[in-house]
């Protein structure tokens, strides 16, 4: 992984992208590539540690967000590509939607496949997402579409953001307030292999433009589920919208509220304590 984010480090240099092995300037478009990891184990060391940093509890079954941390590699390798048109560091994630079709066991050999979809404009830029799906065999047991943003040139074709239709955080009961240490992102990024310079200290966030080190969006996710989780179905849907950083360290709100009648759909979110504002708008349900 440490080669990969010093090829996406690499891009940021001017005139980088015009070297052959580096990312950031292949064209217009991304390229019509998908990415591939056969038989893959889950290790139960990396599991475990996954579960105690985002509030699991260990199961044989798998929490809904750890196939993420197992097609990141892909998805890192799809987006330091020579072909591939913007730098991976300085992309803005900003939803995600995960489709689980039946649990997983820790025990099931996984095949993994990554593939990102055409460049469409944003309101704030442009914008495109990354396909994983996860197989058991010939059964496709996991879905995944995390969309980023290029900041700049803003475009008034760009229609609403992902998630905009989602239920805000804001207005839902807190039901809990979590404390986050400013190691976070170096714990989260230690068992992710998500080691982006703006989560693990505040030096290097610094640098893109943060005050301190922020938390990964998929941390927030998943540590929302993980609070959720006596109450998961085996198959259901969740999305989420990634709304503002949450710097560490910090405090903040987790918010949730269930929808009357509803077989499973329970809203939730995290927000700022002190401005009422969202970090994450989220919604979790059958379908």
């Amino acid at each position: 992984m440490l080669p990969l984010f010093a090829r996406a480090g690499a891009a940021m240099v001017p005139g980088a992208s015009k070297l052959p092995f580096v990312g950031g300037g292949g064209g217009r478009d991304v390229p019509d590539l998908a990415l591939h990891l056969s038989d893959v184990a889950i290790d139960p060391d990396r599991l475990s540690a996954y579960n105690r940093v985002c509030g699991f509890d260990l199961r044989d079954e798998i929490p809904v967000t750890y196939p993420h941390i197992l097609a990141f590699p892909l998805q890192l390798a799809l987006m330091t590509d020579p072909s591939f048109p913007f730098g991976a560091i300085g992309l803005v994630h900003i939803a995600n939607r995960i489709a689980q079709h039946r649990s997983i066991r820790s025990s099931e050999r996984l095949d993994i496949v990554v593939r990102a979809t055409p460049v469409e404009p944003h309101p704030r830029g442009k914008q495109f997402s990354l396909i994983s799906e996860v197989r058991v065999g010939d059964e496709l047991v996991w879905e995944e579409v995390s969309t980023n943003l290029k900041r700049g040139g803003s475009s008034e074709n760009g229609g609403k953001p992902p998630g905009a239709e989602l239920p805000k955080a804001e207005d839902l009961p807190a039901t809990a307030t979590w404390s986050l240490g400013g190691d976070l992102g170096r714990r989260y990024g230690s068992v992710s292999g998500d080691l982006n310079p703006i989560h693990v200290h505040p030096l290097t966030a610094r640098l893109f433009g943060f005050k301190s080190a922020i938390a990964h969006g998929m941390w927030t996710k998943a540590r929302c589920l993980g609070a959720l989780q006596a109450r998961l179905p085996e198959a259901f849907t969740v999305e989420v919208a990634f709304k503002k950083p949450i710097f560490l360290p910090g405090k903040v709100e987790f918010c949730e509220a269930a929808v009357p009648a509803a077989a499973f759909d329970i809203q939730f979110g995290v927000r700022d304590p002190r401005k009422g504002s969202s970090h994450l708008d989220g919604r979790a349900f059958s379908g």
